[in-house]
């Protein structure tokens, strides 16, 4: 009976309703991208090591997040080797050039990863079938999700990076995270012709395979009473969870979206406010003729709870289509994994929830106002 008096009074009115419906839809969305972006980033940043081969990432102490690794001896990488618990380790080497466009004359940044195609570092299966192709001197392999104004990434086509002449050996889909607009990647020694410039001994990442059976935390450990200060060891859950509170703590990342969050969320209460106060004052000899005949102020309070999440549900459907829309175009535009998984519906469904409950508790205020004596 209580849902069925909230929607007479909903569809009472149906301009104002759905004028009240597309304020919650706005607000819905806002929470939807807002989320989307908070959720996304840190993932960006993830991306990368997401494909990677590793139990535990040797980094510098200078380590700030993945284009800003720092550098670390390479002599380290062999003293992590002679731990019992280790199977394996493997150096990567990041570097950032030019990228000449023959075919525009156009140069762009590239950020190029050197890794030894025999360390098998990237579980990605176009990397994989090409690491022969790594192996070419002068070749490099391009990540699909390079930007189109680095021209044409066709095999066989030939480039320049730094000044040097390359040619493309052919493309991978991983994606290019907050690396730039374009990654390329080389084998060790096509590394050094592109950046003579750098010395050998020293390394960015350094990837540790541990033996089957040795726990990630304990090999860190001993690892660290083994290794000079100038080296972080990282076991995955800690590398998450530094890069997640490096983009949502000391970027404008969290400041910027987090505070998003929190404006969508007031903002979506108080259109919801306005609209159930309206409601209720319009209404209200409806409202003191039905406690009039023996509803309870629990009763009352009951339909404009149910009034306040039925605006809710309607709106959040086309809400919903709408966020999947946007996901879309920010996938396309700006490469950032944003996806609807069922943990951020969920998330959403019941920030959508929180509105409804804590507008519907704000207008309780103006319904008790609807006593028979005083509006009779």
């Amino acid at each position: 009976m209580i849902l069925r008096v909230a929607w007479r009074i909903l569809t009472h009115e149906k301009g104002r309703s759905a004028l009240a419906t597309a304020g919650i839809f706005i607000a819905i969305l806002l929470v939807f991208i807002e989320l989307g972006f908070f959720i996304a980033v840190p993932q960006g940043g993830l991306l990368i090591y997401g494909k990677m081969r590793f139990d535990l990432l040797l980094t510098s102490r200078a380590y700030v997040y993945q284009a800003q690794s720092g550098e670390f001896p390479r002599v380290r990488l062999y003293q992590a080797q002679a731990s019992p618990g280790v199977a394996r380790v493997a150096p990567i080497y990041f570097g950032a050039a030019r990228w000449l466009n023959r075919a525009g004359g156009q140069r762009s940044d590239i950020f190029v990863i050197g890794i030894r195609p025999a360390d098998r570092v990237f579980a990605v299966p176009d990397i994989e079938r090409q690491r022969a192709v790594l192996d070419r001197p002068d070749t490099v392999l391009v990540d699909s999700a390079t930007r189109p104004s680095f021209g044409p990434l066709t095999a066989g086509q030939p480039i320049e990076i730094g000044g040097r002449p390359m040619t493309i050996g052919g493309q991978y889909a991983l994606g290019t995270g907050f690396l730039g607009l374009g990654v390329a990647l080389v084998s060790e020694q096509n590394f050094f012709r592109l950046f003579a410039q750098r010395p050998a001994s020293a390394v960015n990442l350094g990837l540790v395979e541990l033996k089957p059976g040795v726990a990630p935390q304990r090999a860190a450990a001993e690892l660290r009473g083994m290794l000079p200060d100038d080296t972080n060891i990282l076991t995955r859950a800690a590398l998450e969870n530094r890069e997640v509170a490096y983009w949502t703590t000391r970027t404008s990342t969290g400041l910027i979206f987090g505070s998003g969050l929190v404006v969508a969320f007031i903002v979506g209460i108080m259109v919801l406010y306005q609209t159930l106060s309206t409601q209720i004052s319009r209404q209200l000899p409806e409202f003191a003729t039905l406690k009039a005949i023996g509803y309870t102020d629990a009763a009352l309070a009951g339909i404009v709870t149910a009034l306040s999440l039925l605006i809710v549900v309607v709106a959040f459907v086309p809400a919903l289509g709408a966020a999947l829309a946007v996901y879309a175009l920010i996938r396309s535009e700006t490469l950032l994994p944003v996806s609807l998984s069922a943990g951020r519906f969920a998330a959403v469904f019941a920030i959508a929830l929180a509105m409804s409950v804590a507008s519907a508790f704000l207008s309780l205020g103006t319904l008790r106002r609807a006593d028979p004596a005083d509006v009779f």
